[in-house]
């Protein structure tokens, strides 16, 4: 795992299971390989472009909030329900840490530096490119799912455990700055 992806994910070291940490790893290589934007990037630029352009909060620091979040909640799910709703805490935090990924190539910088989407984006969202991109890394279909299902593109699907959990995650360190934007 190169330098850049461990300093952005400490959270890996979470995932058990060495060949998911390792593929969850590589998969944030090749996106930041085939991205316009560096790992630094990822410190200043806004989460989302759905919420206008006084977002404070830069995408590294929404993407690890989830992870805490998801991990947090799959661990209580697990000592609550236990056998009967079980949480598999590598598939969901694998899932967490790559749900986001493909925004890496839906991502250009405009001509002052600012996050814009881009062509790439606006034909294929980042769930989608990013099943694409943990597929080609051989990340397990129970991961690609949550990457697919955490957006809205996920409505339609029936989402399992691990992939409930990061959505509702996702949408609500989201939806409350969507609602009421920063001024």
């Amino acid at each position: 795992m190169n330098e850049a992806v461990r300093k952005l994910w400490p959270e890996l070291d979470w995932i058990r299971d060495e060949a998911l940490r390792e593929k969850t790893a590589r998969t944030w290589e090749v996106a930041l390989e085939r991205s316009v934007l560096s790992a630094e990037d990822l410190g200043v630029i806004p989460f989302t472009l759905l919420c206008g352009p006084d977002l404070k909060v830069n995408f590294m620091d929404h993407k690890r909030c989830v992870v805490h979040i998801a991990r947090a909640s799959g661990e209580k799910m697990n000592q609550f329900f236990g056998n009967d709703l079980p949480v598999n805490m590598d598939v969901l935090i694998s899932g967490a840490i790559l749900a986001d990924v493909g925004k890496l190539l839906e991502y250009e910088l405009d001509d002052s530096g600012k996050a814009v989407q881009g062509t790439y984006g606006r034909y294929l969202r980042h769930p989608f490119s990013g099943v694409s991109l943990a597929e080609e890394c051989g990340v397990p279909p129970e991961v690609c799912h949550i990457i697919a299902a955490h957006a809205h593109e996920g409505d339609l699907v029936k989402r399992t455990t691990e992939a409930y959990i990061v959505h509702h995650a996702d949408f609500m360190t989201f939806l409350p700055f969507k609602s009421h934007p920063a001024t």
